[in-house]
């Protein structure tokens, strides 16, 4: 009897040993008893019956990254481009997950690759790259709802690269070389004319520049001219009144004047004698002022 027991013992041991459980808190274990779904596991220490009971699936609790493998996508324009991306989701049900579909993550990849194949069909090819974060939200949206009833949570989706194939590639790229070609010319242009603008003000203020000196420089001239006039006839005049007055006050000044344009007068009789054509002088030899107007009448005359 003692030797039937002790392998008994042994065998019972054995059996606890291997039905014990260590379970982390980032990640799940689901247990069957006899074929049905039995428990999760929590996180420390669990004890599994051996023969009853067993461990179907270990997962892990963690946010995790899936792939997206790179797919031809058609536009709403009829172009056909390749789109990669990566999705982050997160196990919240492990139960769910297990049960409700197989192989989940291939399920994913196959949801992920129709949604982006919807939304590039909505899509024009030059949208595709400017609506990429719009795209992003989309399809967040769209897959979380999808994944919910699977027990997963998706919290962000990222395409990563879009590609057109080669000959759009070189139809895009000759486009953007006569984009920068024209904006180039019409930048030329622009210097040109404006280069010929401001040559023409240019030349346009040089010439009223040019008018305001010479305006500028006629009304300074006149100015003097007047100026000189007017103090030639103040000149005369004040001498004029000056000779008066001499003349009103000292007699004998007329008299000494009278000889002085008499002297005047004789030469200029002379003068007259020899012209061609002879002048008549008609003058009062005792107003001196008679003979002075003669005088310059006939200077003037000459």
């Amino acid at each position: 009897m003692e030797g039937l027991f002790i392998p008994v013992l042994l065998a019972l041991g054995a059996l606890g040993i291997s039905g014990v459980k260590v379970t982390s808190s980032s990640r799940s274990m689901l247990v069957e008893r006899l074929g049905k779904y039995n428990r999760q596991l929590t996180p420390g220490l669990s004890l599994v019956i051996p023969g009853l009971e067993r461990v179907v699936s270990h997962e892990s609790l963690k946010e995790r990254v899936l792939d997206i493998p790179p797919q031809q996508c058609i536009t709403r324009d009829n172009v056909s481009i390749e789109v990669d991306a990566v999705v982050y989701w997160q196990l919240l049900e492990h139960a769910r997950a297990y049960y409700a579909v197989d192989n989940l993550q291939a399920a994913m990849v196959n949801l992920v690759l129709t949604q982006i194949r919807a939304e590039m069909g909505k899509l024009d090819l030059d949208e595709t790259f400017t609506t990429r974060s719009e795209v992003n939200d989309v399809l967040l949206k769209e897959l979380d709802l999808a994944t919910d009833p699977w027990g997963v949570k998706v919290t962000r989706v990222e395409l990563r690269d879009i590609k057109p194939t080669q000959g759009v590639q070189q139809a895009m790229e000759q486009q953007m070389t006569a984009e920068r070609e024209k904006r180039a010319a019409v930048l030329r242009s622009e210097g040109e004319r404006e280069s010929q603008v401001n040559a023409a003000r240019g030349r346009a203020e040089a010439l009223v520049l040019d008018a305001k000196a010479k305006q500028e420089a006629l009304l300074l001239e006149a100015d003097a001219q007047a100026k000189q006039q007017l103090l030639l006839a103040q000149a005369r005049a004040a001498s004029a009144k000056e000779l008066a007055t001499v003349i009103e006050a000292h007699p004998a000044a007329a008299e000494g004047l009278r000889l002085l344009l008499a002297k005047d007068w004789m030469a200029m009789g002379e003068k007259l004698g020899s012209s061609p054509g002879g002048s008549v002088l008609m003058v009062d030899p005792q107003s001196p002022a008679s003979l002075l107007a003669a005088l310059k009448g006939l200077q003037e005359k000459s």
